[in-house]
C-alpha cells in the first residue's frame, strides 16, 4: 500500500471509544491512585491476628537478601521485617483478590479500588531496591515462589474462589466495582459473556472463570480495511500502550535510560541466533493490561504460526529506578511505587512469557512475533492455537491467567508501519482495532 493510500486509509478509520472515558492510566488496577486505598489494604492485612510465621534457613544467602531489601526500601514500605511478609502472604495465598475499599471513621465509604494483584502491592517497593533486583532474579526464589503460587492458582480455578463476585462493598460486583469493570469498556452483562447474568457472580464458577472471561460475540468487532484487508496490524489485546521503539539491535543493555530492546534476549534464541538476526533493525510495540481488562490474545494479523515458545522466567523482579518521573500520569515526581510497571521493556527478556511466531499471509509484513508477558502473581501464559494452525485477524491464540501481565510485537526490519494517531502511551485501547497500515 501506497504512502497516499496509507494516508486514505488512516482517515477512515474511526477510534470506537475515546480512552479519556477510561479512568485507567499508568497504574490502573496494579497500584490503588488513591492514598487512602493503598493504607487501607495494608490495614486489613496488618491488623490481623498474626501466625506463626514460616522462616526457612536453608539458604541464607536470600534471608541475607530479604534483609538488605527491608533496609534498602523506601519508608513508604509497610511490610517491615521477612516474618511480617510471610504473615501478609500466607493470608493473600489463601483468598481470591477483591475489591478494596477506605472507610471513615464512621464506616462510610470514602472510596474504592480493586486489587487485582495483592501480592504486588507487598513486594512492590522491595523490587526498587538494589538487593531486591537480585533477590527476585535469583532461581531458588523463583522456583520456591512458582510452587507457593502454583498452589494459590490451583485455589483460584476452584469454586471457593468466587466468594469475592458479589455485591457486597468489597466485591467485584458491588457498585464501585461495576463502575471500574465498565468505564472506557462498556457495561459488563452487555460486552461479555457471562454463564448466569442474572446471578450476582454472573454465573463465573470460579475467580479464573472470571479473570479469562470471553467477549460477547460483536463487542469487539473488527473493523472492515475492505480495499486493503491485508494491509493492517490490529490490535491483539485490549490494553493501555506503553511504547514504541524502531531499530532495534541483537543486544542492548536494558539498564540505559530508556531500556532499549534487546531481540537476542526477548527471544531467547540460545540455539539459532538466525532469528533473532532477521529482526534486528525493526520495530517493537509494548503494551499493558490491568487486571480488570480482557485477558485474552488475538491474532494481529492473517497467517500461519510457525513456532511457539514458553520461555520460564522471574515473577517480581525489576529494574530499580529514582521513582516516578515528572511526565508519570499518577505519581508524584520520585514516588518509589511502581517500578515494575516501568521496567516493562526489561521484563521482556527477563520474566516468564509465551512467544508466538506468524507468518503474514501478506509477504509485505512477514514474520510477526507476539510475546505474551506473565507479570507479578500467578500469571499463567496459556498458548491455545499449535503449530502449522492457520489464523485470522481476531482469532485466539492464548491467555493470561490470575496476574498482571504485558505483551509485545515484533515487526522485522523491511516492514513500515505507520501507527494511528489515537496509539499513544498510556491510551487504553479496545481489541481487534487497527494499530497501524503496512506502507509498501
Amino acid at each position: 500500500m501506497s504512502a497516499h493510500d496509507t494516508e486514505i486509509a488512516l482517515t477512515r478509520v474511526e477510534r470506537p471509544l475515546p480512552s479519556k472515558q477510561t479512568i485507567l492510566t499508568r497504574y490502573g488496577g496494579w497500584l490503588p491512585a488513591k492514598p487512602e486505598v493503598y493504607e487501607a489494604f495494608f490495614d486489613d492485612l496488618l491488623l490481623q491476628e498474626f501466625e506463626d510465621a514460616i522462616i526457612s534457613s536453608s539458604d541464607i544467602g536470600l534471608l541475607n537478601l530479604f534483609e538488605k531489601a527491608f533496609i534498602q526500601s523506601a519508608p513508604e514500605n509497610r511490610v517491615r521485617n521477612f516474618q511480617q511478609l510471610l504473615h501478609c502472604m500466607d493470608k493473600i495465598v489463601v483468598a481470591a483478590p477483591k475489591f478494596q475499599v477506605s472507610r471513615k471513621e464512621l464506616g462510610e465509604i470514602t472510596s474504592g479500588e480493586p486489587i487485582g494483584v495483592p501480592l504486588y502491592l507487598l513486594l512492590d517497593l522491595l523490587s526498587n531496591t538494589a538487593a531486591g533486583y537480585d533477590l527476585f532474579r535469583n532461581t531458588r526464589f523463583n522456583d520456591a515462589l512458582k510452587a507457593l503460587l502454583d498452589s494459590w492458582g490451583k485455589y483460584l480455578q476452584s469454586s471457593e474462589s468466587n466468594n469475592t463476585l458479589n455485591n457486597s462493598d468489597e466485591g467485584w460486583f458491588s457498585k464501585l466495582g461495576l463502575e471500574t469493570l465498565d468505564n472506557g469498556r462498556g457495561i459488563f452483562n452487555d460486552i461479555y459473556e457471562c454463564p448466569d447474568e442474572t446471578a450476582v457472580n454472573r454465573g463465573f464458577t470460579s475467580w479464573d472463570a472470571f479473570f479469562t472471561r470471553k467477549f460477547k460475540p460483536g463487542a469487539r468487532p473488527i473493523q472492515p480495511q475492505p480495499d486493503f484487508p491485508n494491509f493492517f496490524i490490529y490490535n491483539a489485546c485490549e490494553f493501555t500502550v506503553f511504547r514504541k521503539a524502531t531499530g532495534i539491535k541483537e543486544h542492548d543493555q536494558f539498564w540505559l535510560k530508556g531500556q532499549p530492546y534487546s531481540i537476542y534476549d526477548m527471544l531467547a534464541t540460545i540455539q539459532d541466533d538466525r532469528v533473532a538476526q532477521s529482526f534486528i533493525g525493526g520495530t517493537v510495540y509494548q503494551a499493558f493490561l490491568s487486571p480488570y481488562d480482557y485477558h485474552r490474545w488475538h491474532s494481529p494479523v492473517n497467517g500461519t504460526i510457525r513456532e511457539i515458545q514458553i520461555i520460564p522466567g522471574t515473577y517480581y523482579a525489576a529494574l530499580p529506578d529514582e521513582g516516578a518521573e515528572k511526565s508519570d500520569p499518577d505519581f508524584q515526581p520520585g514516588d518509589p511505587r511502581g517500578a515494575i510497571i516501568r521496567s516493562q521493556a526489561w521484563l521482556t527478556q527477563a520474566a516468564t512469557r509465551a512467544i508466538i511466531y506468524i507468518d503474514a499471509d501478506n509477504k509485505d509484513i512477514g514474520c510477526v512475533v507476539f510475546i505474551g508477558v506473565g507479570m507479578v502473581e500467578v500469571s499463567t501464559c496459556q498458548v491455545t492455537v499449535k503449530v502449522g494452525g492457520s489464523v485470522k485477524v481476531g482469532d485466539e491464540l492464548g491467555m493470561f491467567h490470575f496476574g498482571g501481565s504485558t505483551h509485545a510485537l515484533i515487526f522485522g526490519p523491511d516492514v513500515k508501519l505507520k501507527f494511528f494517531d489515537y496509539v499513544q502511551p498510556n491510551e487504553h485501547l479496545h481489541v481487534n482495532i487497527p494499530l497501524a497500515a503496512v506502507e509498501i
